[in-house]
């Protein structure tokens, strides 16, 4: 063999081969040069570098001159009205009234105010007799769905799926316990250093919940999960975005043809909203009958009877729990018993009912998908006190419940129902499902919103005889392929 001269291209590859150092080792995982692991490690720094500081809601401008006018002229007023007579009055009565009377206040305190001005003060200081104070602006706003008070400086607020910081604040501690007690005696509970957690409703059907100190550090917290003042329904969820309408045609079937269902996810994802909607499939001459803790359901049936849980008195005594309602709702001749959430020992009464002769029964449950559902379930019943082995447990819920709902709030603030699964029986050991729909990931915009699609699995479904005993075979069979 004969030595030569090495060409120059050869050194970096030539002209076939990129040069060595262009392209990446094997095994490497230095990805930092892509365009999205960039972006997504500005991300991680700006979330890293955000102010870890408590945001305060103090109210500041028109608000901050009413509210402060407000502190002044309250007392005044209070020494000339008597409450009782007050309370009595509806809200536009009360205006009414408080009008002339606060004229006079003003006039002794010598404080002038244009006419917005005045009726900014009307509604407040009515607000603060009647209401819920300053809880009571939020309330109105249709466009809130959740209401986080945190102590008396911060109050955060959820807009459109998002959190963000309310623009109210109380006069102190004291000012916001009055409100949480007034909210809990209307519902006949109590709140105090005793009792310090209560949950509760307002008279529209939202969702409340009181803890105070010594338990929740930063003083009261009031946590409020409204709801809709017009029904939701599942035809509109689908035109929402929630479901595909082959989702929504499969529930209305799987309503009105008595499947026992269980609605799983988790808090704040829709599981009241879903089991509210799928409830108007029931046939307005069945009796149900509903369990809660704090009564949120609104069904639209004229044959409903609501039941609510009642806490101990302050004796410890007279407490009266879930489990015990669901056995005696047993003899109170229901066709269908639904459970605003299932948590503990009532599970095992719960799966009792569905599978003696009270088919079409509904509960929701917090997990986060359906095989952890059943999990639960499974965990709920052995954790009371019935002794009964794993496996008989694991099949009276496989002969129980027939469909699993998973529903998720994603973190673009929709919610989306992300598995419709069947429950088919047992093999061997295991409870064994079968999944109609489900929900896959494709991207997240820029705009940060999520975008999807709904997937039929195109499997026959299990029930589609229980659908048959009611006429809804084919267009069930339908939808899931």
């Amino acid at each position: 063999m004969q030595g030569g001269s090495v060409p120059a291209n050869a050194l970096d590859g030539g002209a076939q081969f990129p040069p060595i150092d262009a392209a990446p080792m094997a095994g490497s995982t230095d990805f930092s040069t892509s365009p999205a692991s960039m972006d997504a490690m500005a991300r991680l720094t700006s979330r890293q570098d955000a102010s870890g500081e408590a945001a305060s809601s103090r109210v500041e401008g028109f608000e901050a001159s009413i509210h402060k006018i407000k502190e002044q002229v309250l007392p005044r007023l209070l020494e000339r009205v008597d409450p009782e007579a007050a309370a009595t009055l509806s809200k536009d009565e009360l205006a009414e009234e408080f009008r002339p009377i606060i004229g006079e206040v003003l006039a002794e305190l010598k404080i002038t105010l244009n006419r917005r001005e005045q009726f900014a003060l009307e509604k407040v200081l009515v607000d603060e007799l009647l209401g819920l104070g300053p809880l009571e602006e939020l309330l109105n706003d249709p466009a809130i769905t959740d209401i986080m008070v945190n102590g008396p400086d911060q109050t955060y607020i959820e807009r459109k799926g998002k959190l963000e910081i309310a623009n109210i604040s109380f006069r102190d501690e004291e000012h916001l316990f009055q409100i949480a007690q007034r909210i809990v005696s209307k519902v006949g509970r109590r709140v105090d250093q005793t009792t310090p957690l209560a949950d509760a409703r307002l008279a529209d059907g939202s969702r409340v919940n009181v803890i105070v100190p010594p338990l929740s550090l930063r003083g009261t917290a009031i946590s409020i999960r409204k709801f809709s003042a017009k029904p939701i329904t599942l035809d509109m969820m689908a035109k929402g975005g929630s479901m595909s309408e082959k989702m929504a045609t499969a529930l209305k079937i799987a309503g009105a043809s008595r499947f026992n269902i269980v609605i799983s996810g988790g808090t704040g994802s829709g599981k009241t909203t879903m089991l509210n909607a799928l409830s108007k499939m029931i046939d307005p001459g069945e009796r149900v009958l509903t369990i809660e803790d704090a009564a949120e359901l609104r069904l639209q049936q004229p044959h409903w009877l609501p039941l609510e849980t009642r806490p101990a008195n302050l004796e410890g005594n007279g407490a009266i729990s879930i489990r015990d309602l669901v056995v005696n709702a047993l003899r109170m001749r229901p066709d269908r018993i639904i459970l605003g959430e299932i948590r503990g020992a009532e599970c095992f009464d719960m799966l009792a009912a569905m599978n003696t002769g009270h088919d079409g029964s509904m509960c929701t449950l917090h997990s986060n998908s359906p095989r952890e559902a059943l999990a639960r379930m499974e965990n709920m019943v052995m954790m009371s006190d019935i002794k009964v082995p794993k496996e008989a447990i694991s099949r009276q819920i496989a002969d129980s419940v027939d469909l699993i709902v998973q529903v998720k709030r994603l973190r673009d603030g929709s919610r989306r129902v992300t598995n419709i699964t069947e429950v088919i029986g047992m093999e061997g050991a295991v409870i064994v499902t079968q999944e109609l729909f489900k929900f896959e990931y494709i991207e997240e915009t820029a705009d940060g919103k999520i975008h999807g699609e709904y997937r039929a699995m195109g499997l026959r479904p299990y029930t589609l005889d229980k659908a048959k005993q009611f006429g809804f075979d084919q267009p069930f069979l339908e939808a899931c392929l």
